[in-house]
Protein backbone atom coordinates (compact mmCIF):
# COMPACT_ATOMS: atom_id res chain seq x y z
CA UNK A 1 0.00 0.00 0.00
CA UNK A 2 1.39 3.39 -1.01
CA UNK A 3 1.67 6.14 1.58
CA UNK A 4 1.65 9.89 1.10
CA UNK A 5 3.33 11.25 4.22
CA UNK A 6 6.03 10.25 6.68
CA UNK A 7 3.67 9.82 9.63
CA UNK A 8 1.67 7.14 7.80
CA UNK A 9 4.61 4.93 6.81
CA UNK A 10 4.64 1.46 8.37
CA UNK A 11 7.04 -1.45 8.20
CA UNK A 12 7.10 -3.13 4.75
CA UNK A 13 5.01 -0.44 3.11
CA UNK A 14 5.61 0.42 -0.52
CA UNK A 15 6.07 4.17 -0.57
CA UNK A 16 5.61 6.52 -3.49
CA UNK A 17 5.59 10.18 -2.50
CA UNK A 18 7.35 13.53 -2.77
CA UNK A 19 9.73 14.58 0.01
CA UNK A 20 12.08 17.45 0.81
CA UNK A 21 15.75 16.43 1.16
CA UNK A 22 16.90 17.54 4.62
CA UNK A 23 20.26 15.74 4.60
CA UNK A 24 22.37 14.08 1.93
CA UNK A 25 25.54 12.16 2.80
CA UNK A 26 27.73 9.97 0.59
CA UNK A 27 29.14 7.10 2.64
CA UNK A 28 31.27 4.04 1.92
CA UNK A 29 30.21 0.46 2.60
CA UNK A 30 32.60 -2.11 4.02
CA UNK A 31 33.08 -3.53 0.53
CA UNK A 32 34.27 -0.12 -0.72
CA UNK A 33 31.06 0.63 -2.60
CA UNK A 34 29.57 4.12 -2.13
CA UNK A 35 25.97 4.60 -1.01
CA UNK A 36 23.72 7.53 -0.14
CA UNK A 37 22.25 8.24 3.28
CA UNK A 38 19.35 10.67 3.10
CA UNK A 39 16.98 12.27 5.56
CA UNK A 40 13.67 12.97 3.84
CA UNK A 41 10.90 15.07 5.32
CA UNK A 42 7.45 16.48 4.97
CA UNK A 43 5.40 18.45 7.49
CA UNK A 44 4.37 15.26 9.31
CA UNK A 45 7.94 14.20 10.15
CA UNK A 46 11.18 12.90 8.73
CA UNK A 47 12.56 9.50 7.78
CA UNK A 48 15.98 8.06 6.96
CA UNK A 49 16.53 6.64 3.48
CA UNK A 50 19.27 4.64 1.73
CA UNK A 51 20.28 4.46 -1.91
CA UNK A 52 22.51 1.43 -2.30
CA UNK A 53 22.95 1.24 -6.08
CA UNK A 54 24.61 3.73 -8.43
CA UNK A 55 25.11 6.19 -5.59
CA UNK A 56 27.48 8.45 -7.54
CA UNK A 57 25.18 8.81 -10.53
CA UNK A 58 22.02 9.15 -8.45
CA UNK A 59 23.62 11.64 -6.05
CA UNK A 60 24.53 13.93 -8.94
CA UNK A 61 20.83 14.39 -9.77
CA UNK A 62 19.89 16.41 -6.69
CA UNK A 63 21.13 18.36 -3.68
CA UNK A 64 20.01 19.13 -0.16
CA UNK A 65 16.81 21.22 -0.07
CA UNK A 66 15.59 19.76 -3.37
CA UNK A 67 12.25 17.99 -3.74
CA UNK A 68 12.32 14.33 -4.77
CA UNK A 69 9.67 11.97 -6.03
CA UNK A 70 10.63 8.70 -4.35
CA UNK A 71 9.67 5.04 -4.75
CA UNK A 72 10.90 2.92 -1.87
CA UNK A 73 10.29 0.00 0.48
CA UNK A 74 9.91 0.79 4.18
CA UNK A 75 11.59 -1.29 6.87
CA UNK A 76 12.37 -0.92 10.56
CA UNK A 77 16.09 -1.08 11.37
CA UNK A 78 17.36 -0.82 14.96
CA UNK A 79 13.97 0.48 16.06
CA UNK A 80 13.83 3.26 13.45
CA UNK A 81 11.94 3.44 10.20
CA UNK A 82 13.97 3.75 7.02
CA UNK A 83 13.30 3.68 3.30
CA UNK A 84 15.25 1.61 0.79
CA UNK A 85 14.98 3.71 -2.34
CA UNK A 86 14.54 2.01 -5.69
CA UNK A 87 13.73 5.05 -7.82
CA UNK A 88 13.89 8.82 -7.41
CA UNK A 89 13.73 11.94 -9.52
CA UNK A 90 14.00 15.63 -8.82
CA UNK A 91 10.70 17.53 -8.74
CA UNK A 92 10.55 21.20 -9.87
CA UNK A 93 9.89 23.58 -6.99
CA UNK A 94 7.02 25.30 -8.76
CA UNK A 95 5.02 22.06 -8.80
CA UNK A 96 4.92 21.65 -5.00
CA UNK A 97 3.45 23.56 -2.08
CA UNK A 98 6.26 24.28 0.37
CA UNK A 99 3.75 24.38 3.23
CA UNK A 100 3.35 20.59 2.83
CA UNK A 101 6.99 19.93 3.69
CA UNK A 102 7.90 21.97 6.75
CA UNK A 103 6.73 21.06 10.28
CA UNK A 104 4.65 23.65 12.12
CA UNK A 105 3.33 24.18 15.60
CA UNK A 106 0.14 22.38 16.60
CA UNK A 107 -1.14 25.58 18.16
CA UNK A 108 -2.97 28.22 16.16
CA UNK A 109 -0.48 30.98 15.37
CA UNK A 110 -3.10 33.72 15.23
CA UNK A 111 -4.28 32.78 18.72
CA UNK A 112 -0.70 32.85 19.97
CA UNK A 113 -0.21 36.33 18.49
CA UNK A 114 -3.30 37.48 20.38
CA UNK A 115 -1.80 35.99 23.53
CA UNK A 116 1.45 37.84 22.82
CA UNK A 117 -0.34 41.17 22.54
CA UNK A 118 -2.32 40.44 25.71
CA UNK A 119 0.94 39.88 27.59
CA UNK A 120 2.34 43.16 26.29
CA UNK A 121 -0.86 44.97 27.29
CA UNK A 122 -0.44 43.61 30.82
CA UNK A 123 3.04 45.11 31.27
CA UNK A 124 2.72 48.03 33.70
CA UNK A 125 6.21 49.49 33.41
CA UNK A 126 5.80 52.27 30.80
CA UNK A 127 9.32 51.93 29.43
CA UNK A 128 9.15 48.16 29.00
CA UNK A 129 5.69 48.56 27.50
CA UNK A 130 7.07 51.02 24.94
CA UNK A 131 9.95 48.69 24.16
CA UNK A 132 7.80 45.60 23.64
CA UNK A 133 5.38 47.57 21.50
CA UNK A 134 8.32 48.78 19.41
CA UNK A 135 9.26 45.17 18.68
CA UNK A 136 5.91 43.47 18.28
CA UNK A 137 3.88 46.24 16.67
CA UNK A 138 6.46 46.23 13.87
CA UNK A 139 4.74 44.20 11.10
CA UNK A 140 7.99 43.03 9.52
CA UNK A 141 9.50 41.82 12.81
CA UNK A 142 6.25 40.19 13.91
CA UNK A 143 5.91 38.34 10.59
CA UNK A 144 9.31 36.74 11.23
CA UNK A 145 8.84 36.17 14.96
CA UNK A 146 5.53 34.34 14.53
CA UNK A 147 6.80 31.86 11.95
CA UNK A 148 10.45 31.22 12.93
CA UNK A 149 11.48 27.93 14.57
CA UNK A 150 13.12 28.13 17.97
CA UNK A 151 16.09 25.98 16.97
CA UNK A 152 17.52 23.76 14.25
CA UNK A 153 17.48 20.52 16.19
CA UNK A 154 17.19 20.93 19.98
CA UNK A 155 13.64 22.05 20.78
CA UNK A 156 10.56 23.59 19.14
CA UNK A 157 11.99 22.65 15.74
CA UNK A 158 9.02 23.74 13.69
CA UNK A 159 7.49 26.87 12.22
CA UNK A 160 5.93 28.90 15.00
CA UNK A 161 8.30 27.31 17.51
CA UNK A 162 9.94 30.58 18.55
CA UNK A 163 6.62 32.20 19.39
CA UNK A 164 5.33 29.07 21.16
CA UNK A 165 8.50 28.74 23.24
CA UNK A 166 8.63 32.43 24.19
CA UNK A 167 5.00 32.40 25.31
CA UNK A 168 5.60 29.24 27.33
CA UNK A 169 8.50 30.88 29.19
CA UNK A 170 6.31 33.94 29.83
CA UNK A 171 3.55 31.73 31.26
CA UNK A 172 6.07 30.00 33.52
CA UNK A 173 7.06 33.48 34.71
CA UNK A 174 3.46 34.27 35.64
CA UNK A 175 3.13 30.91 37.39
CA UNK A 176 6.05 31.54 39.72
CA UNK A 177 6.06 35.31 40.31
CA UNK A 178 3.29 35.05 42.98
CA UNK A 179 5.43 32.50 44.83
CA UNK A 180 8.42 34.83 45.28
CA UNK A 181 7.55 38.40 46.38
CA UNK A 182 9.72 41.20 45.10
CA UNK A 183 10.38 39.88 41.60
CA UNK A 184 10.17 42.32 38.70
CA UNK A 185 7.41 40.60 36.76
CA UNK A 186 7.50 43.10 33.86
CA UNK A 187 11.24 42.69 33.41
CA UNK A 188 10.83 38.89 33.40
CA UNK A 189 8.04 39.05 30.82
CA UNK A 190 10.17 41.28 28.61
CA UNK A 191 13.08 38.85 28.99
CA UNK A 192 10.86 35.87 28.16
CA UNK A 193 9.58 37.47 24.97
CA UNK A 194 12.92 38.91 23.83
CA UNK A 195 15.55 36.40 24.97
CA UNK A 196 15.50 34.54 21.64
CA UNK A 197 14.40 37.36 19.34
CA UNK A 198 17.76 37.19 17.55
CA UNK A 199 16.70 33.84 16.08
CA UNK A 200 14.59 35.61 13.48
CA UNK A 201 17.94 36.50 11.86
CA UNK A 202 20.03 33.57 13.09
CA UNK A 203 17.82 30.94 11.44
CA UNK A 204 16.80 30.33 7.83
CA UNK A 205 13.48 28.57 7.43
CA UNK A 206 12.30 28.98 3.84
CA UNK A 207 13.62 25.45 3.27
CA UNK A 208 15.14 22.97 5.70
CA UNK A 209 15.95 24.77 8.94
CA UNK A 210 19.53 25.99 9.03
CA UNK A 211 21.70 28.85 10.25
CA UNK A 212 22.20 32.02 8.25
CA UNK A 213 25.68 33.41 7.68
CA UNK A 214 24.95 36.00 10.37
CA UNK A 215 23.77 33.22 12.68
CA UNK A 216 26.93 31.20 12.17
CA UNK A 217 29.28 34.16 12.59
CA UNK A 218 27.51 36.12 15.34
CA UNK A 219 24.74 34.00 16.91
CA UNK A 220 21.27 34.83 18.19
CA UNK A 221 22.41 36.13 21.59
CA UNK A 222 24.61 38.87 20.15
CA UNK A 223 22.09 39.56 17.38
CA UNK A 224 19.37 39.89 20.00
CA UNK A 225 21.35 42.39 22.06
CA UNK A 226 22.06 44.41 18.91
CA UNK A 227 18.35 44.44 18.03
CA UNK A 228 17.51 45.47 21.61
CA UNK A 229 20.06 48.29 21.55
CA UNK A 230 18.69 49.60 18.24
CA UNK A 231 15.12 49.71 19.61
CA UNK A 232 16.13 51.30 22.91
CA UNK A 233 18.16 53.98 21.13
CA UNK A 234 15.01 54.96 19.24
CA UNK A 235 13.01 55.35 22.49
CA UNK A 236 13.73 58.77 24.09
CA UNK A 237 14.37 58.68 27.82
CA UNK A 238 14.65 54.90 28.18
CA UNK A 239 16.38 54.27 31.55
CA UNK A 240 20.01 53.22 31.12
CA UNK A 241 19.94 50.81 34.07
CA UNK A 242 16.77 49.09 32.86
CA UNK A 243 18.41 48.66 29.45
CA UNK A 244 21.45 47.14 31.16
CA UNK A 245 19.35 44.68 33.16
CA UNK A 246 17.47 43.50 30.08
CA UNK A 247 20.63 43.20 27.99
CA UNK A 248 22.17 41.13 30.77
CA UNK A 249 19.18 38.76 30.72
CA UNK A 250 19.64 38.15 26.99
CA UNK A 251 23.42 37.77 27.30
CA UNK A 252 23.15 35.29 30.17
CA UNK A 253 20.04 33.23 29.35
CA UNK A 254 22.08 30.16 28.32
CA UNK A 255 23.45 30.10 31.84
CA UNK A 256 27.01 28.84 31.41
CA UNK A 257 29.96 29.71 29.20
CA UNK A 258 30.12 26.16 27.85
CA UNK A 259 26.53 26.51 26.64
CA UNK A 260 27.41 29.57 24.58
CA UNK A 261 26.44 32.18 27.16
CA UNK A 262 28.68 35.29 26.99
CA UNK A 263 27.79 36.05 30.62
CA UNK A 264 26.49 33.98 33.53
CA UNK A 265 23.30 35.18 35.24
CA UNK A 266 24.11 37.71 37.96
CA UNK A 267 20.64 39.01 38.83
CA UNK A 268 17.69 37.14 40.27
CA UNK A 269 15.55 37.78 37.19
CA UNK A 270 18.34 36.64 34.84
CA UNK A 271 18.78 33.45 36.86
CA UNK A 272 15.05 32.73 36.73
CA UNK A 273 14.94 33.32 32.97
CA UNK A 274 17.83 30.93 32.46
CA UNK A 275 16.12 28.11 34.36
CA UNK A 276 12.66 28.65 32.86
CA UNK A 277 14.08 28.80 29.33
CA UNK A 278 16.01 25.58 29.98
CA UNK A 279 12.96 23.90 31.52
CA UNK A 280 10.63 24.58 28.60
CA UNK A 281 13.22 23.70 25.97
CA UNK A 282 14.07 20.38 27.64
CA UNK A 283 10.43 19.35 28.09
CA UNK A 284 9.75 20.03 24.43
CA UNK A 285 12.97 18.38 23.28
CA UNK A 286 12.39 15.17 25.26
CA UNK A 287 8.74 14.94 24.19
CA UNK A 288 9.73 15.39 20.56
CA UNK A 289 12.39 12.68 20.87
CA UNK A 290 9.84 10.23 22.30
CA UNK A 291 7.16 11.03 19.74
CA UNK A 292 9.40 10.65 16.71
CA UNK A 293 9.88 6.92 17.36
CA UNK A 294 6.37 5.46 17.08
CA UNK A 295 7.76 2.23 15.60
CA UNK A 296 10.21 1.58 18.44
CA UNK A 297 8.66 -1.18 20.62
CA UNK A 298 11.17 -0.66 23.43
CA UNK A 299 10.19 1.03 26.70
CA UNK A 300 13.32 3.15 26.20
CA UNK A 301 14.04 5.68 23.48
CA UNK A 302 17.05 5.55 21.25
CA UNK A 303 20.14 7.43 22.44
CA UNK A 304 19.74 11.20 22.44
CA UNK A 305 23.09 12.62 21.41
CA UNK A 306 22.55 16.17 22.69
CA UNK A 307 21.18 15.08 26.08
CA UNK A 308 23.70 12.20 26.26
CA UNK A 309 21.20 9.61 27.53
CA UNK A 310 18.31 7.28 26.79
CA UNK A 311 14.84 8.16 28.09
CA UNK A 312 12.35 5.80 29.74
CA UNK A 313 9.04 6.32 27.98
CA UNK A 314 6.64 5.01 30.65
CA UNK A 315 5.17 7.49 33.13
CA UNK A 316 2.21 5.71 34.71
CA UNK A 317 -0.39 6.84 32.17
CA UNK A 318 -2.55 4.35 30.28
CA UNK A 319 -1.86 3.55 26.64
CA UNK A 320 -4.98 5.46 25.61
CA UNK A 321 -3.70 8.60 27.33
CA UNK A 322 -0.25 8.18 25.82
CA UNK A 323 -1.67 7.62 22.34
CA UNK A 324 -3.39 10.99 22.14
CA UNK A 325 -2.61 12.74 18.87
CA UNK A 326 0.05 15.46 19.29
CA UNK A 327 -2.45 18.21 18.44
CA UNK A 328 -4.71 16.94 21.24
CA UNK A 329 -1.91 17.10 23.83
CA UNK A 330 -1.35 20.25 25.82
CA UNK A 331 2.14 21.45 26.50
CA UNK A 332 2.82 22.13 30.20
CA UNK A 333 2.73 25.86 29.51
CA UNK A 334 -0.85 25.57 28.25
CA UNK A 335 -1.98 23.98 31.50
CA UNK A 336 -0.81 26.88 33.64
CA UNK A 337 -3.48 29.32 34.78
CA UNK A 338 -3.19 32.97 33.96
CA UNK A 339 -1.96 34.63 37.12
CA UNK A 340 -1.98 38.14 38.46
CA UNK A 341 1.30 40.02 38.75
CA UNK A 342 2.56 40.62 42.28
CA UNK A 343 1.08 43.94 43.42
CA UNK A 344 3.37 46.95 43.81
CA UNK A 345 2.86 48.88 47.08
CA UNK A 346 1.27 52.30 46.35
CA UNK A 347 3.07 55.51 47.31
CA UNK A 348 2.42 56.85 50.80
CA UNK A 349 -0.93 58.58 50.98
CA UNK A 350 -2.20 57.12 47.71
CA UNK A 351 -5.54 55.29 47.75
CA UNK A 352 -5.24 51.52 47.67
CA UNK A 353 -6.11 49.79 44.42
CA UNK A 354 -6.46 46.11 43.76
CA UNK A 355 -4.31 44.60 41.06
CA UNK A 356 -6.33 44.26 37.83
CA UNK A 357 -7.23 40.70 36.91
CA UNK A 358 -5.81 39.59 33.58
CA UNK A 359 -8.23 37.66 31.39
CA UNK A 360 -7.23 34.27 30.11
CA UNK A 361 -6.35 34.52 26.43
CA UNK A 362 -6.10 30.85 25.51
CA UNK A 363 -8.58 29.85 22.82
CA UNK A 364 -10.79 26.89 23.83
CA UNK A 365 -9.37 23.66 22.48
CA UNK A 366 -12.43 21.46 22.67
CA UNK A 367 -13.50 20.58 19.13
CA UNK A 368 -11.02 23.06 17.67
CA UNK A 369 -9.67 21.95 14.33
CA UNK A 370 -5.98 22.30 13.64
CA UNK A 371 -5.44 25.47 11.67
CA UNK A 372 -3.96 25.20 8.21
CA UNK A 373 -0.53 26.57 7.42
CA UNK A 374 -2.14 29.10 5.09
CA UNK A 375 -2.93 31.22 8.18
CA UNK A 376 0.78 31.92 8.59
CA UNK A 377 2.68 34.72 6.78
CA UNK A 378 4.96 32.21 5.07
CA UNK A 379 4.16 33.23 1.51
CA UNK A 380 4.89 36.87 2.31
CA UNK A 381 8.22 35.93 3.87
CA UNK A 382 9.14 33.85 0.82
CA UNK A 383 8.46 36.76 -1.49
CA UNK A 384 10.35 39.21 0.69
CA UNK A 385 7.21 41.16 1.56
CA UNK A 386 5.27 41.74 4.77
Amino acid sequence: MKKKCVAEIKDRDLVEAVFLVKEKIVAMAKNGKPYLTLKLMDKSGEVDAKVWDNADQVGALFDRNDFLSVRAKASVYLGKMQLIVSELKKVPEETVDLADFLPETNRDINSMVEELHALIAGVKDPDLSRLLSSFFHDPELLAQYRVAPAAKGMHHVYLGGLLEHSLAVAKLVDAMVPLYPGLNRDLLIAGALLHDVGKVREMTYLRCFDYSDEGKLIGHITIGVEMLHERITALPGFPAELAMLLKHMILSHHGQYEYGSPKRPKTLEATILNYLDDLDSKINGIRTHIRKEPDNPSRWTSYHRLYDRYFFKENGLSEEEQDLAPEACLEPSELLPQTVAAPVPPPAGAPEQGAPRRERTDAPRGGQERKSFSNNPFAALKNGRE
